[in-house]
């Protein structure tokens, strides 16, 4: 599903050159759930922002779904953003004027599906992250876990080919925490490819396998036990 070969993200340039991602060779395959983590400064969210299409590497390359994605015309890259990915951020990224049920449908409006056909599919992913009680409360009507459910719901809608998640459990209280990763699991054990970034190592004991990044370089890949992940 993703393959990255050689990947570089510099930079300035002589003295002031900056490596934030620096000859980086991964693969990823369909259905893995996998946890890039690594301290601040480290890489990991200029690779996330590289994965989700949202910058450019300098040098290498980057295949997703077969299709490689370095040499892409931003209109591509925008189409591979609205159709094949789905994004979760530690700060919800919610407009606040719309209820759960309207921000969920907000990518498929760019899809061009007509409204009666992507209320029916926001409902069905607003009921599968538990929230059927709460289609027409608004942002501020929520509370933090609730919002995050609503992101991930959001995320889910377009059916997309990988869910990259950026911190998502850097702005909830601990039983918040749980009930979002506990939700990744279960997208997991349905079959979803997930990349989650993250600075808690126990959120990352949560996933398959786990990716550090410490200076732009991959500096291990390992696979987590099962029977020692976070509960």
């Amino acid at each position: 599903m993703i393959h990255i070969k050689e990947l570089k993200k510099y930079y300035g340039m002589d003295e002031t050159l900056v490596k934030a991602v620096d000859n980086i060779d991964v693969y990823i395959k369909e259905g893995e759930y996998v946890s890039i983590i690594g301290p601040s400064g480290s890489g990991k969210s200029t690779l996330m922002n590289i994965l989700g299409c949202l910058d450019k590497p300098t040098d290498g390359g980057y295949s997703l779904d077969t299709s490689e994605t370095s040499e892409m015309s931003n209109a591509q890259l925008a189409d591979i953003r609205n159709n094949k990915i789905g994004f979760v951020f530690q700060s919800f990224n919610l407009l606040p004027k719309l209820t759960a049920l309207e921000n969920v449908e907000l990518p498929l409006i760019y899809t061009g599906i007509g409204r009666k056909k992507r209320r029916e599919m926001a409902k069905t992913v607003l009921d599968r992250v538990g929230l059927s009680d709460r289609y027409d409360h608004k942002p501020s009507e929520l509370s933090g876990g609730q919002k995050q459910r609503v992101a991930v719901a959001r995320a889910l809608v377009n059916n997309p080919s990988i869910i990259l998640a950026d911190e998502p459990t850097g702005n909830l209280d601990s039983k918040s925490t749980k009930d979002i990763l506990g939700l990744f699991d279960n997208l997991h054990k349905d079959g979803a490819t997930i990349i989650i970034v993250t600075h808690e190592d126990e959120v990352a004991a949560h996933t398959e396998r786990t990716l550090t990044i410490r200076d732009g370089k991959i500096a291990e890949d390992r696979r987590n036990n099962e029977n020692t992940r976070a509960v």
